[in-house]
């Protein structure tokens, strides 16, 4: 079966990218700096507004706008993925498989992500908070303010969110938010 994706130009998508093997090197403070630099590298060739993005140690989740016109998403995270695997430390790399030495591939990220197109406001909002919600999802701590590799921070800063909102409560999701 041949996977499609949804391309809506200028549109907005939740995405699930996650490392090879789901190995725990994406909340190391080198790799974190190596992240962002792949983004903002990325970012000055083809624009893209990140709306919300958390880094878990095995995957992030992040929501882009694209620009109007624009629909290709594929070759950002292409891109982004190149650039950390050719910078990062070869000891955060798993064991290669056959099949990814032959076509020249390192082991740092699974080869396909997921995408989800956001369809309304009700939607983008409860991915947003999908997305700042996970680490409390994931046990890595009790309240989203714990978490530094989130954008929750800036949402609090804009008013957007109370400090303490997901603390000391469990949020249920809808079944189809956020899968990965």
């Amino acid at each position: 079966m041949r996977y499609r994706r949804t391309r809506i130009a200028g549109g907005t998508y939740f995405f699930t990218v996650n490392t090879y093997n789901r190995r725990h090197i994406l909340c190391i403070p080198e790799n974190v700096k190596l992240l962002r630099q792949a983004f903002r590298h990325t970012m000055q060739r083809h624009p893209v507004e990140i709306n919300a993005i958390v880094l878990i140690p095995d995957h992030l989740h992040c929501i882009w706008t694209l620009p109007e016109g624009d629909h290709n998403y594929s070759m950002r995270w292409q891109l982004i993925k190149k650039y950390f695997s050719r910078y990062c430390q070869t000891k955060y790399e798993a064991v290669i498989s056959k099949s990814r030495r032959y076509k020249g591939e390192r082991a740092f990220w699974q080869r396909k992500f997921w995408e989800h197109t956001i369809r309304d406001e009700d939607d983008y909002i409860k991915h947003i908070e999908y997305i700042h919600y996970n680490p409390v999802k994931h046990g890595l701590v009790a309240s989203p303010k714990d978490w530094e590799y989130s954008s929750f921070h800036r949402y609090v800063k804009l008013g957007l969110y109370d400090k303490m909102w997901g603390s000391g409560e469990d949020i249920i999701f809808d079944s189809n938010i956020g899968k990965e």
